[in-house]
């Protein structure tokens, strides 16, 4: 790709239209997840193992009431192509199934953006930024760290 293109938090620094403002207010707050909730049917290998981590890492922006039937879906779809990804190496001339794999992955990182697992989405969703800490705020850290040290007196 000769020119691929910039992260939104680039986007932002620069001043790019559409990226002036900072993220979106007014937005409404959901209740945090306060433990993983059951999936609404039985999931097994990387459709489970997608449930957890997906309600372990995006318990502040994802909702036990709307957003369970999507991530559901997406956890089945795992499981789906584990199947058929197992079939599709066994089989070299299994074409068809080969191209279904394909499009069950596009539907599966489609799916996964709409839940915001993409920076680009969580940046709109205003969940999360990327900033990287320039050489002069590791410094102050540093400074802060150090004139926090308390000195024991010994008597």
């Amino acid at each position: 790709m000769a020119n691929p293109g910039k992260p939104a938090e680039v986007k932002r620094k620069l001043g790019a239209k559409g990226y002036k403002g900072d993220v979106p207010t007014g937005v409404a707050l959901l209740p945090a997840v306060s433990a993983i909730p059951e999936p609404l049917k039985p999931l097994s290998g990387s459709g489970l193992d997608l449930w957890d981590r997906t309600w372990q890492r995006g318990f502040t922006w994802l909702s036990v009431n709307t957003d369970v039937q999507l991530l559901q879906m997406v956890c089945e779809q795992l499981d789906e192509r584990d199947g058929l990804r197992a079939y599709v190496l066994e089989n070299i001339e299994a074409w068809h199934e080969r191209s279904a794999l394909r499009e069950l992955e596009k539907s599966i990182r489609s799916n996964l953006s709409l839940l915001g697992f993409t920076p680009t989405d969580r940046m709109k969703l205003g969940v999360a930024e990327v900033k990287a800490e320039s050489k002069m705020e590791q410094l102050r850290k540093r400074q802060n760290e150090r004139d926090q040290v308390i000195v024991i007196d010994s008597k």
